[in-house]
C-alpha cells in the first residue's frame, strides 16, 4: 500500500525532481487528489470516504 501510494506521488512529482521549491498549496492539491481516487484495496472506494465512514461508525458507537 505504501509503495502505491509512492507510485502515485510520483506521477505528480518525478525522483529526481527537487521538492525544496514545492508550495503548501501544490502538496495539498495532490493530497485532496490521492485522498478523492478510488482503491481496488478499498472496494473501489476512496481513502476520504472510508475514513468518513469511520468517523461516522465510531460516532454512532460512542453514543450508544
Amino acid at each position: 500500500s505504501n509503495e502505491n501510494t509512492n507510485g502515485l506521488i510520483r506521477q505528480y512529482w518525478p525522483k529526481k525532481m527537487s521538492l525544496k521549491n514545492l508550495t503548501q498549496s501544490q502538496a495539498d492539491r495532490v493530497e485532496r487528489r490521492l485522498n478523492h481516487r478510488p482503491r481496488k484495496c478499498l472496494d473501489y472506494l476512496t481513502p476520504y470516504e472510508v475514513f468518513n465512514n469511520t468517523q461516522e461508525s465510531l460516532t454512532v458507537a460512542l453514543r450508544s
